[in-house]
């Protein structure tokens, strides 16, 4: 039985290259070879797979075929393994201890990916995860206690620079057996208001503000410190929550549009190192978290 052919990682990241700049005069700039050489590694590419993957229109401006979507997206998945293969064996050792925090509900969708990457290829770190609120989590920041956090957009502190990993829309929840979204008033569940040391929480701030303008109306029947402890009463059918992620338990759905709730602004993900973070540990693994959601994001919509 012969062998398939090998695809050529060079081929796909100047075809990846190509797709996401559509230029090829952009895609051979990145790789810093002349645009002939990348349009004959193209030319190659499409040789070897037996399908036309790019088309050129007017002014040079390049259009994927339905070939050349469905590789882009396993492309850029082969091109991850094989960059993380080579960080491997090619990366300096990086040891020490980094101190990371984030929201119960984003350890849960995200951080398992994150570990295990990065445990492969740095084995002599020890992260050290702290799971809390947002407005928690900037302060622990702010003081020093952590190197490097997640936190729901609205929630930084003021002046500090933030990396935004993923902006997508909230989304109503409520129960698939019963029907609390139909209730007069709304009964909701979402996180404590806040008192002086807490900047009240951005997802009920967004909520609330989506009801009042719609003039429907409702009434805080289930208060939680944390966005997972609000799924408990909507489990039960007494409430509905918010949130961004479509990782949900068994027994919860998002609201459909025309169940009448109003919509829900966009929202983001941020990323946040402390001031003087542990190095270069921190730097290392924050590469890793934004590497992770670049990857979950051009495989799926990470939270609708």
């Amino acid at each position: 039985m012969s062998l398939p052919a090998s695809l050529d990682p060079d081929l796909l990241r100047a075809f990846a290259f190509i797709a996401e700049e559509g230029s090829f005069t952009r895609a051979a700039a990145r790789v810093g070879r002349t645009q002939s050489a990348v349009s004959m590694q193209v030319q190659r590419l499409e040789s070897v797979l037996g399908r036309t993957l790019l088309l050129r229109g007017k002014g040079g401006a390049v259009q994927l075929t339905p070939h050349g979507q469905y590789l882009l997206s396993r492309g850029k998945e082969m091109l991850a393994l094989n960059d993380d293969i080579w960080s491997a064996f090619h990366e300096p050792s990086v040891q020490g201890t980094v101190r990371l925090g984030t929201p119960d509900d984003y350890a849960l969708r995200f951080l398992p990916q994150i570990l295990r990457r990065f445990a492969e290829t740095h084995p002599a770190v020890e992260v050290d995860v702290l799971c809390a609120p947002s407005s928690e989590l900037s302060e622990r920041l702010k003081a020093g206690d952590l190197d490097l956090t997640l936190c729901s957009e609205g929630h930084e502190p003021r002046r500090w620079p933030a990396v935004e990993l993923w902006r997508g829309p909230l989304h109503w929840i409520t129960s698939e057996r019963y029907a609390p979204h139909r209730r007069d008033p709304l009964p909701l569940a979402v996180a404590h208001h806040g008192d002086g040391s807490r900047v009240e929480c951005s997802w009920r701030r967004a909520a609330l503000r989506a009801l009042e303008r719609a003039g429907r109306r409702y009434r805080v029947a289930y208060a939680s410190a944390t966005a997972a402890g609000t799924l408990a009463p909507v489990m039960a059918g007494l409430a509905v929550t918010i949130s961004p992620i479509s990782w949900l338990p068994d027994g919860l759905r998002t609201v459909r549009t025309e169940e009448g709730l109003p919509a829900l602004p966009d929202f983001g993900i941020m990323m946040l190192k402390a001031r003087e973070p542990t190095q270069p540990v921190t730097d290392v693994l924050a590469d890793y978290i934004a590497d992770t959601f670049r990857l979950e994001s051009s495989r799926t919509d990470l939270c609708a």
